[in-house]
């Protein structure tokens, strides 16, 4: 099943953190996000956002050649993913993909290359570039179960 949770246009990359740090109320240990849209988009902004709410002492960067980057501290450990360069499930594995999906937050940029390996349950969010400083993201629900 899935369930829209927002569509939002912000007009500067502050507005997109801002948008991030408010999304971040949804996440709990063990949530998943995956990151769709072009370069510049606005995918790192938002993770920005979502960091400097759960753990503001934090420093976040672009996780483009390092893969992965992890923001801890005692309550949460968020792991930032880049999925620009991976083409397979070995190259998952080789990264130790599907251990840091135990523990934390996790959050990867450039989905669409991995999308037959994505949990069943997450939330897609999907980035577009209006204008020069325009975002439209659009944030869907996946997977969660329907109750009676």
């Amino acid at each position: 099943m899935e369930q829209n949770v927002f569509e939002i246009v912000t007009e500067s990359t502050e507005r997109t953190e801002k948008l991030g740090a408010i999304f971040s109320t949804y996440l709990e240990k063990g949530s998943f996000v995956a990151m769709y849209g072009d370069l510049g988009a606005g995918k790192t902004a938002f993770v920005r956002g979502i960091v400097s709410r759960l753990i503001p002492e934090a420093y976040v960067t672009s996780p483009t050649y390092t893969i992965v980057n992890e923001y801890a501290n005692d309550d949460i450990k968020i792991c930032h993913f880049d999925m620009y360069r991976i083409n397979s499930e070995d190259d998952l594995e080789s990264i130790g993909f599907y251990d840091y999906l135990k523990d934390g937050i996790c959050i990867a940029e450039w989905c669409e290359n991995i999308q037959t390996e994505l949990p069943e349950e997450r939330f897609d969010i999907f980035f577009e570039k209006i204008s020069e400083n325009e975002r439209k993201i659009a944030v869907i629900k996946v997977g969660e179960a329907d109750e009676d």
